[in-house]
């Protein structure tokens, strides 16, 4: 990986997304559904920040927001020190050349009727790019850049494998040289042995460009081998953040444990007894749980007495640079060793 300063490129802070649900007259009146709320976090320049979590816990929702796809409700994301939350239509436009993303389903997220090299080249049209040597040449070397054959560039993406498709996606994302690309689970369609081409592919552009990712994943195997730093998201909320080595060896939240626990082991012996199971179904994020939003879940809440369990119901915990949003993270790190 390349060498990094520290410097943060890209700042979230207070983001918020909250949606309004269907219901009442017309669609009108429905509830709240607070799908981001209120998560706040840096990337530095030339490292990846992880961010994990179940499905529906906000994730893909805080990339589209990274990304201007979406407007916060509240809160701001700032690259170099800079509001991107008011820009203006043409700020917004330089600012995706800096930004860029790699969707999940790289199937759907290409045209069908549209060749590969169209797509690599749509970015560099749409920002009025004309490279030295020409579109078409720029487009062939990203080809090649990412492994693929650029005699293929007028091929269409049903003659691509899953795999090759993620590859076309990433050159796209990589035609205008941004400073940072958000990955928004970028190998989960992909085969096992595919996803380990896609991270290592990923991980060799980092050395040689210096570019950010912000990396989405449900999978913590592959987020422990990429990031640099990992936040862990539960119902639109940050539980726990940190460097990925020191939070995935010694998790402080409840949450974050009973996820590593669910990491299956070459051991069979080792993995059994270790896994933490939740009660419960995950809250809907229409109707959060007051407090703590992990309350109704948390294997160790139960153990608490009174007093304790009333603050969880009436208080938020806070997330800090030297602790976890939990208020008894003690006892937590107890509970997993009874």
């Amino acid at each position: 990986m390349t060498t990094a300063d520290t410097t943060p490129l890209l700042e979230a802070e207070g983001l918020t997304k909250h949606f309004r649900g269907r219901g009442g007259l017309l669609g009108r009146g429905g509830s709240l559904v607070k799908a981001v709320d209120g998560v706040s976090f840096s990337v530095g320049a030339g490292r990846t920040l992880g961010i994990v979590g179940e499905s529906g816990c906000g994730k893909s929702t805080t990339g589209r927001l990274l990304m201007r796809l979406l407007d916060p409700t509240s809160g701001t994301v700032r690259l170099d020190g800079r509001d991107i939350t008011t820009m203006n239509r043409a700020e917004a436009q330089e600012y995706r050349r800096q930004v860029q993303m790699v969707f999940q389903n790289p199937s759907s997220s290409l045209n069908p009727r549209q060749s590969v090299g169209a797509a690599i080249a749509a970015p560099l049209h749409a920002q009025r790019v004309d490279p030295p040597g020409g579109v078409k040449a720029r487009v062939r070397e990203l080809m090649d850049r990412v492994g693929l054959r650029p005699d293929h560039y007028n091929r269409f993406p049903h003659e691509f494998s899953g795999g090759q498709k993620q590859r076309v996606g990433i050159a796209r994302a990589l035609a205008l040289e941004p400073r940072l690309i958000i990955c928004d689970e970028p190998v989960s369609a992909l085969d096992v042995s595919v996803q380990a081409q896609v991270v290592n592919l990923l991980q060799d552009i980092q050395a040689d460009t210096g570019v950010s990712y912000v990396f989405i994943a449900h999978d913590l195997s592959v987020v422990r081998h990429f990031a640099d730093r990992v936040a862990v998201m539960y119902l639109g909320r940050i539980m726990e953040s940190g460097v990925t080595r020191e939070v995935f060896d010694d998790p402080q939240h409840p949450y974050t444990r009973a996820l590593l626990s669910a990491v299956p082991q070459p051991d069979p012996e080792a993995d059994r007894g270790r896994r933490i199971r939740l009660s419960g179904d995950l809250p809907t994020p229409a109707n959060p749980p007051s407090g703590c939003v992990f309350r109704t879940r948390c294997p160790v809440r139960p153990r608490l007495d009174a007093a304790a369990q009333a603050r969880c119901a009436g208080e938020v915990p806070a997330l800090s640079s030297t602790g976890p949003a939990c208020h008894f993270p003690d006892r937590a790190v107890a509970t997993a060793t009874d």
